[in-house]
């Protein structure tokens, strides 16, 4: 008699054969895989979740609905950090345990961020779109080197991030009302407020949560204190920008490059910002390598077990 079902939905994992998933079938597991490859949506979530235990979750959004159909539920583990997409409240209602697989993809997002910036500094994408066009674009870059960077959210992947900035020699500006001290002897690097950090800055790289108000942390106040053509990069969360200021931003020329690795849906619908010429899209991919999928499934998989245990 097997143990009980599990519920499987991170998109890297949910075809149900990647190793790390072993354990789960070598403790005697069920797993259910709903949607391989893809986010499941609310009605697939509540068909397969009813007689599932245990939920190892990814980015998919989950509603109270949801949770309300998980009547065998234990315990849910994510394979990342982020809890945005879970209501938290519920699952304490309804006394289900939480966890976690944090700083797992630090190096996967912060590289993403790293290659971002470098490809927005150096108007990389416009110009091979130019090129395969017929055209002969050369609209001149910046280098990183001496540039003015702006991280906001100093924990552990805008960490990671400032680290490959700084030894790229670039000076470092950080905002982070809550994170410990990073780089404190380091003479590129300083801490600031928002307003400091933001001012002047080359280019700005968002690592930070929601506000709990949900609004954006980035509007046209902050966008207008970065230095003109700058470069905005968005591997956090998509509500952080204000999409109308980044628009209007990109129209005038004071941004020059806005690259984003998140979206409010995924796929997204191309509204007017991210059909932008001058807008950067990747699919989400910033965990999404070899080494972060590995670290993450393992550690997610690891607590799961010790949960139901």
């Amino acid at each position: 008699m097997r143990a009980g079902r599990i519920l499987i939905t991170p998109r890297s994992l949910s075809s149900g054969v990647h190793p790390a998933l072993q354990p789960l079938r070598d403790a005697g597991y069920e797993l259910v895989c709903p949607s391989p490859g893809e986010t499941p949506d609310e009605a697939t979530l509540i068909e397969a979740v009813g007689d599932c235990i245990g939920w190892l979750a990814g980015v998919e959004p989950v509603s109270e609905a949801v949770i309300d159909a998980a009547v065998k539920m234990k315990a849910i583990s994510r394979n990342g950090s982020g809890v945005d997409n879970f209501p938290i409240e519920a699952l304490e209602r309804r006394g289900i345990t939480f966890h976690r697989a944090e700083a797992v993809n630090t190096r996967g997002v912060s590289e993403l961020a790293l290659a971002l910036t470098l490809a927005g500094l150096r108007n990389i994408v416009a110009t091979d779109a130019g090129m395969k066009s017929g055209d002969w674009p050369r609209r001149i870059g910046h280098e990183i080197d001496g540039a003015e960077i702006a991280v906001v959210g100093l924990g552990a992947i805008g960490g990671a991030f400032s680290d490959s900035c700084l030894k790229l020699g670039a000076y470092v500006r950080g905002f982070d009302p809550f994170a410990p001290d990073i780089h404190g002897d380091h003479p590129n690097f300083r801490r600031g407020s928002m307003q400091e950090t933001l001012h002047g800055a080359r280019v700005l790289s968002l690592h930070a949560p929601m506000l709990k108000e949900g609004a954006p942390l980035i509007g046209a106040q902050e966008i207008d204190l970065l230095a003109p053509d700058a470069v905005v990069v968005n591997t956090a969360r998509a509500g952080l920008v204000d999409k109308d200021a980044m628009l209007k931003a990109l129209e005038s020329g004071h941004v020059g490059t806005y690259a984003t690795d998140v979206f409010e849906a995924e796929p997204p619908t191309l509204d007017p910002l991210l059909a932008h010429p001058r807008v950067v899209m990747t699919s989400h991919i910033g965990g999404f390598t070899v080494g972060s999928v590995r670290k993450s499934a393992g550690l997610a998989v690891e607590n799961l077990l010790k949960a139901l245990n």
